[in-house]
């Protein structure tokens, strides 16, 4: 030990603060700074070690290499009389397994510690570090709730930047070995990724795993592997999975459990495939309450619910009489009460509060029939349609004005477009305002209309009507002025036919954007508290409130998935109990009848073999998981096998490979996965953002639709083999259809044009056969004719277009025997001899409520 005042350099030792097998830390003062700093002195004994040695130079220059708030900064590398030391800031708290000592963590603050844990691992990754050795003892809490990753005496680089090191730990049971002799184990037993504990060095994924590791122990205050020996210890990393965190008695919200277990997944590419995905979405739940934990929760509700339609009316009173139950169970406020406002079976989207706060208008679909306005007063079981034939409800002003949809169409899931048109309360005829408006929104003195519709692929956010505020290429949901009138707040849905986002607000002239409490599973309505500034929302089977200056709070929890649609100024809330399922049906050659092939709770088709044999579909429910689950499925209806993770997208021509897009990778990359014995290829590993893809008939190319960040989405080519993909077409073109002969793509451009795009270069050619509004499946068997189907048409129609003569047949009418609640059929497949038929249906079921919050 060295006493006080001796000197290291311009270091003057004040005292010892610990000591370990590697060595002793000082307290020490920078003699030219007259800062205080911490001063780790290599063991005397390991001075002529030369791998210890290495490990302790390799910790101070992989630290240093890397400036971020949650790892330990290193100012200073020396040595003084044969005396190697480190110099780094200064910490006053404890570490994280002395917290862990006292017992488990709360949800909340494991969270928040989680997510800098892993914003630290992400600026290491990024640089090329390795942590490879990630425990609570080199975890440091501060006095002030701030975490700092230490030791990076174990890295590995994954780029050839510094030297790398390795040397046994000095007081837990760790393996090592040099990184060059593969086959022996590195790392510390229990938090050891699998494919560290088979020999191998592993890379970032395996500090993901041991994150999640971490994580679990701050949340049951015991290790997600344990065994009564070592051995033992990492046979259990290998083949079993840590225990449920109901079975050991510990209230875990179902998100939180959801990332742990993707972290600890065995395979190294079923895991989080970044630690800045990890951040991210760890960093959402930091906010979290005793209120939304229950006793093992499933996933969070995601737009869909498992709730049959025989008993979505006896469900909805079930489940909306148990909301507020946390809040009522611990005497925080009285249970609210439900008024329900409608009793048919169909499909509410938007509803709002007339300025009388009595009064509701809703735009409704009933048993099938298109979407109409009607109105409802709570003192009455019977609504009354406005006559304004095929309309949705926007917005309501307070001067008695409204805002409605004509002819509103389906452009995607959940999303209508049509002409905006104005109409007083009062009667009279509809005036039309703009054409392709999404959602609209009164400003409060009732003057001027906030809409959103879609611009050249992007939607967009205008206020006045033609200036716009704010783009995205996702898509804006349920725009809402706050009293004042100065601030919009909304839904930014990142990912298109995906209902995750986030709460938006930016000033009405534009400036100021933020977002609030990060991004949700699923959101579906959003409201301004008329007399407090703060937004509530809808997300999964909860309510929320939120400010610009807090975390978000639990108001409401429901059994089912539930809808926000207005506030009125009495604080009473306009919400709607939705059941939702998404189908599969076949129609195959010789049966007399359809087939069922839907799996779990939310079965959308994406592909068909060419041979009708197999279907490639996704799980986007619940089921699925927030990542959603790829799935392939013979049409006879045997049992449908798990793929993997991600979006579904297209079957290889000789059925060995389906193409997905994991969305747990920013930007989301393509991969293939294997129908049969084999692991999964990585496609793309650039920063192009992938939305959709399909092979190219040669087997060796994919076609895929993608955007660079500023940049509207293209059509590229990309090989199967590697390198760099390459632009087909001119931005604002979408598409994934290529010619028998693989020599052009056929793309539609924003202004809803079909063209033939030469894969070589040249000149587009325009086709003419076909319409703006189709969606093209497949080509026929002639090579020449185009198989086209309807997207948000009930029925659904089957085309097949000629592109050289436009001759233009009907195949098929598509439409399940019950038409309640259907709000789409498709997408729609087809083989090219016609034998073969596949689609999908969408249903929602719909009971309109008001909650008085006592």
């Amino acid at each position: 030990m060295l006493a006080a005042d001796t000197q290291l350099g311009p270091y003057k030792i004040v005292g010892a603060i610990g000591a370990g097998g590697m060595g002793e830390v000082y307290r020490a003062v920078d003699t030219r700074l007259g800062r205080h700093v911490a001063v780790k002195v290599l063991t005397q004994h390991l001075t002529n070690d030369v791998e210890a040695t290495r490990r302790f130079e390799t910790e101070a220059r992989a630290a240093g290499q890397i400036n971020h708030p949650n790892i330990l900064a290193i100012y200073d590398i020396g040595i003084e009389d044969d005396k190697r030391y480190i110099v780094s800031e200064l910490l006053e708290g404890e570490s994280l397994r002395a917290r862990i000592r006292q017992g488990s963590i709360p949800p909340r603050r494991a969270a928040d510690y989680a997510a800098q844990m892993a914003r630290g691992l992400a600026a290491a990754h990024e640089r090329g570090i390795i942590h490879r050795d990630l425990k609570p003892e080199n975890l440091f809490i501060t006095r002030d709730g701030h975490v700092k990753i230490l030791d990076f005496g174990l890295v590995k680089l994954m780029a050839p930047r510094i030297p790398g090191a390795v040397a046994g730990d000095e007081h837990e049971v760790t393996m090592a070995a040099s990184p060059t002799e593969p086959g022996r184990l590195l790392g510390t037993v229990g938090y050891m990724a699998p494919e560290q504990v088979r020999g191998g060095t592993g890379d970032h994924r395996s500090d993901i795993f041991a994150a999640g590791a971490i994580l679990f122990e701050m949340l049951a205050g015991r290790p997600a592997f344990r065994g009564d020996s070592p051995i033992e210890t990492l046979n259990a990393i290998l083949k079993e999975d840590p225990p449920d965190f109901y079975e050991l008695g510990i209230r875990v919200p179902g998100a939180l459990e959801r990332v742990v277990r993707h972290c600890l997944e065995k395979s190294p590419d079923d895991r989080f495939q970044s630690a800045r995905d990890l951040a991210f979405d760890v960093g959402a739940m930091s906010g979290l309450t005793s209120q939304n934990i229950s006793i093992r929760r499933g996933p969070p509700m995601r737009l869909r619910d498992v709730i049959l339609p025989v008993a979505i009316a006896a469900a909805a009173i079930v489940a909306l009489g148990g909301a507020y139950f946390a809040g009522a169970r611990r005497g925080t406020r009285p249970p609210p009460t439900f008024t329900r406002l409608t009793y048919r079976s169909g499909t509410i989207l938007n509803a709002r509060f007339a300025p009388d706060g009595q009064t509701v208008f809703y735009g409704a679909r009933w048993a099938g029939s298109p979407v109409t306005v009607f109105s409802v007063r709570s003192d009455s079981p019977e609504s009354r349609d406005l006559g304004f034939g095929a309309s949705e409800i926007l917005a309501v002003s307070s001067t008695g004005q409204l805002a409605i949809s004509m002819q509103p169409r389906f452009i995607g899931y959940l999303r209508q477009s049509g002409t905006l048109a104005q109409v007083p309360i009062a009667g009279g005829a509809p005036r039309p305002l703009a054409e392709d408006v999404e959602a609209a929104e009164w400003s409060p003195d009732g003057k001027q209309l906030a809409i959103v519709h879609s611009v050249e692929g992007r939607s967009r956010l205008e206020y006045p009507i033609g200036h716009p505020i704010y783009t995205t290429v996702g898509w804006i949901t349920h725009p809402r002025f706050n009293g004042r009138g100065d601030r919009i707040a909304f839904v930014d849905h990142p990912f298109v036919n995906d209902d995750r986002g986030s709460i938006v607000t930016i000033a009405a002239n534009g400036t100021d954007k933020q977002v609030l409490g990060g991004e949700w599973d699923s959101v579906n309505g959003l409201a301004w508290r008329p007399d407090r500034d703060e937004v509530w929302f809808a997300a999964n089977r909860e309510l929320y409130s939120i400010t610009m200056r807090a975390k978000p709070k639990l108001v409401a929890t429901t059994a089912g998935w539930l809808w926000l649609h207005d506030i009125a100024r009495d604080g009473r809330t306009l919400v709607s109990q939705q059941s939702q399922r998404g189908g599969i049906i076949a129609l195959l050659p010789g049966a007399t009848g359809e087939r069922d092939l839907s799996w779990l709770d939310y079965s959308v088709v994406r592909d068909l073999s060419a041979d009708g044999t197999q279907v490639a579909f996704s799980e986007s429910g619940e089921a699925g998981g927030s990542l959603f689950g790829v799935y392939l499925r013979t049409v006879d209806g045997s049992p449908a096998v798990r793929l993997g993770e991600g979006t579904t997208e297209s079957i290889s021509p000789d059925g060995k490979w389906v193409l997905s897009i994991p969305r747990n990778r920013k930007p989301p990359q393509i991969v293939m996965l294997p129908t049969g014995t084999g692991q999964p290829r990585a496609v793309t590993n650039d920063a192009l953002n992938h939305r959709s893809a399909r092979w190219f008939p040669d087997g060796k190319h994919i076609l895929f639709q993608g955007y660079a960040a500023g940049h509207a989405p293209q059509l590229w080519i990309q090989s199967i083999d590697g390198g760099p993909p390459r632009a087909i077409t001119p931005e604002n073109v979408g598409g994934t259809l290529v010619t028998p002969d693989s020599t052009r793509v056929l793309g539609r451009t924003a202004d809803r044009h079909f063209f033939f795009f030469p894969v070589d270069g040249g000149a587009p050619q325009p086709v003419t056969a076909l319409r703006g509004g189709d969606v093209p499946i497949r080509f026929a068997a002639d090579g020449v004719s185009v198989y086209v189907g309807t997207f948000g048409r009930i029925p659904a129609l089957l085309e097949k277009v000629n592109v050289l003569t436009g001759a233009r047949t009907t195949v098929r009418e598509l439409r399940p025997a019950d038409p309640s609640g259907l709000i789409n059929i498709g997408p729609v497949f087809v083989t090219p001899d016609e034998k073969t038929l596949v689609y999908s249906y969408t249903r929602l079921l719909s009971d309109l409520y008001v909650m008085n919050a006592r």
